[in-house]
């Protein structure tokens, strides 16, 4: 593994232009290994494999023609910027259109997810013609295999377990407020333990942390935020809700092997590893009945699937978890599912045979996306000139701030 083009351009100026500034970061990697080096000329590569950000591939394609490029959709960025005012939509308009076309200059797509597939639709309609594959991601399924629930973290306590990064659109207030449909004797021995990641720099980290405190205290339920390993293990016994912030990949793996549930709330989730980590676990989950997870969890066998907009659902399924006798056997009979269903579907050999096989499909191909046509070029010089207008205008203001 190389690593090029994080030497001159930052992640982000002044907290903005993240899309900007990634595209130019792109750019200079091409130019650095491709334009300026012999380093791809040493390596003879068959194919470029380019994720998440398709918009060198045009470049690449122009720099070394002969190579074929397989990009990876996670999703549209499009769909991902968030929606600011007329500003931000006349700043995002050239970048749309430049995702549009670069990524139609790849010559095989592929996504995450049937999901993924669906949305990359309706998103680029001029794309119409091209029909992704989909390769699914991947966990390590040699993880837990010799699982060990007698040494829980909290073994007086039946966890109830949330994942996610403090955004507001993990949805993760819903887990508080089905929680919180417990009775006070359901909740006496159980625990809402929410991890994620978390960055006290980031205002929606932030904003989503503190409305969830503001959420917990409203309903009455008793919280505490514990930032170490340490602090967590020896929280008091009576504190309903645990928050963790950014927990090491090691604890995380206890808190799996800990938990009765998985709570995943997220909706219209691209994909979603968490669901995966937590049946290779063995770990039922629960999660929304859109999105990605509608393809990794199956309802009723590996876990359960709910519509997010009706609370007192998750309520139910959360009381059938922490239930004694019977019910841990389901529990586990689930489990074992889906450690089965991970270890068969979603294994980096599965991944691996999958994307090998859309690879040389490609390479068998004999003809290739055009790079330009009028309509194409029509559409893109457009966009390119709006791009070229805002480089001008973010260098003037970074060279008048300096």
């Amino acid at each position: 593994m190389r690593v090029r083009g994080n030497s001159i351009i930052p992640p982000s100026l002044f907290g903005r232009f993240a899309i900007l500034c990634a595209i130019l970061r792109q750019v200079h990697l091409i130019l650095q290994i491709a334009l300026f080096s012999h380093e791809l000329q040493q390596l003879c590569p068959t194919a470029f494999f380019v994720d998440q950000l398709s918009a060198g591939i045009p470049l690449l394609r122009l720099l070394q023609p002969s190579v074929h490029v397989i990009f990876y959709c996670h999703f549209p960025d499009k769909l991902l910027a968030k929606q600011e005012g007329l500003l931000k939509t006349i700043y995002r308009e050239p970048f749309d259109r430049l995702e549009s076309w670069s990524t139609g200059c790849s010559d095989t797509i592929v996504v995450n997810s049937k999901f993924t597939k669906n949305v990359f639709a309706d998103a680029f309609p001029r794309l119409c013609h091209r029909n992704p594959g989909i390769v699914y991601p991947c966990v390590d399924t040699a993880s837990y295999t010799d699982l060990d629930r007698e040494s829980m973290v909290w073994p007086e306590k039946k966890v109830v377990l949330s994942i996610n990064r403090f955004e507001k659109k993990k949805d993760v207030a819903l887990a508080i407020r089905a929680y919180a449909g417990l009775t006070t004797v359901e909740r006496t021995n159980t625990r809402l333990v929410i991890a994620g990641g978390y960055d006290q720099r980031v205002p929606d980290n932030v904003n989503t942390y503190t409305g969830l405190l503001t959420l917990a205290d409203s309903l009455q339920l008793k919280h505490a935020t514990a930032k170490t390993i340490a602090a967590a293990i020896t929280v008091p016994h009576d504190v309903d809700v645990l928050f963790l912030h950014s927990v090491p990949s090691s604890f995380k793996s206890t808190l799996l092997v800990s938990s009765r549930l998985l709570v995943y709330t997220p909706n219209h989730e691209h994909f979603g590893i968490v669901p995966l980590e937590a049946m290779l676990a063995e770990t039922p989950v629960l999660a929304a009945n859109q999105g990605g997870p509608t393809e990794t969890v199956v309802d009723g066998q590996t876990g359960w699937l709910r519509d997010v907009t009706k609370t007192q659902d998750w309520t139910d399924v959360m009381r059938i978890a922490i239930q004694d006798g019977s019910a841990e056997q389901s529990l586990k009979a689930m489990g074992q599912k889906g450690k089965q269903r991970v270890r068969a579907k979603f294994s980096k050999d599965t991944m691996g045979k999958r994307l090998d096989s859309e690879i040389q499909a490609m390479l068998r191909r004999s003809t290739r996306p055009a790079l330009v046509s009028h309509e194409v070029m029509r559409y893109a010089w457009g966009g390119l000139a709006l791009v070229v207008a805002e480089i001008a205008l973010v260098c003037y203001v970074f060279k008048a701030v300096k």
